[in-house]
């Protein structure tokens, strides 16, 4: 028996997870808004978003900021606040937000993640069931961290766990969470394995077939942020991906 259809829209359709969740859901057989500003929705002054949840019974917030700083938080707070009215307005009865794991643990030290916990408040607040996915760092985000580490020619590693996940897993993940009842609570994802940021920055680095002494460094952050040696893993109660990061590499 084939599943009901339920009408969803995608916030943020056009990012990495968005462009990958709308044609999910409907070879799924549901009924889809793209929503993002080549659509002519404007979270900032909530234009167009009224017709776009006008027939939503699902929504599916993974919108991002073009600038992962400070200014964010601004922008995550406007664009939260806007579409939490407007899913309460529209009689939504699932809200849907993708966070990032260790958020409330890195709230204090970064504009851009009080932003995406502003995010998920709206949703808990807003009078709509609701859930949180929070996923940790995807595969696509391997490289560019491992680059943003290097200096001198030696990639100086935080003294820290990173786990990795397919963002088709997280994508597929969401799908499945937006057409079941809401949990009103937070679901945590993460990828297979949970290794050293070092060994992280030793697996992009054979990929590309570079050779740079890779150092663990107590002094090292991640973007900017001291962190904890698990704020950026899963606990054990967390849904696991299985696509580990070396195959997810080979693939490419």
């Amino acid at each position: 028996m084939a599943e009901p259809t339920t009408s969803i829209t995608v916030i943020g359709a056009t990012g990495l997870i968005g462009r990958q969740l709308v044609p999910l859901l409907r070879d799924a057989g549901h009924n889809v808004t793209a929503a993002s500003r080549d659509s002519g929705v404007d979270l900032l002054t909530g234009q167009g978003l009224d017709d776009a949840l006008a027939d939503a019974e699902v929504i599916v917030d993974v919108i991002n900021s073009a600038t992962p700083e400070d200014s964010a938080e601004a922008f995550f707070h406007q664009t939260a606040a806007n579409l939490s009215a407007a899913a309460a307005k529209a009689g939504v009865r699932h809200y849907v937000v993708l966070s990032i794991v260790g958020a409330d643990e890195m709230a204090l030290k970064a504009g851009y993640i009080r932003g995406k916990l502003a995010q998920e408040g709206a949703a808990a607040t807003s009078g709509v069931p609701w859930t949180v996915v929070r996923a940790t760092q995807f595969h696509e985000l391997a490289e560019p961290i491992t680059e943003s580490l290097i200096a001198a020619d030696e990639v100086h590693a935080p003294a820290a766990l990173i786990q990795p996940i397919d963002s088709s897993e997280v994508t597929a993940i969401l799908a499945r969470v937006a057409v079941n009842e809401p949990l009103n609570t937070i679901h945590n994802v993460g990828g297979p394995q949970k290794m050293p940021f070092s060994d992280m920055a030793r697996a992009v680095l054979r990929h590309q077939s570079r050779t740079l002494n890779v150092l663990d460094d107590p002094s090292a952050t991640y973007s900017g942020l001291n962190i904890d040696y698990t704020t950026l893993v899963t606990d054990d109660e967390a849904e696991l991906g299985t696509t580990r990061l070396v195959d997810w590499l080979a693939r490419r």
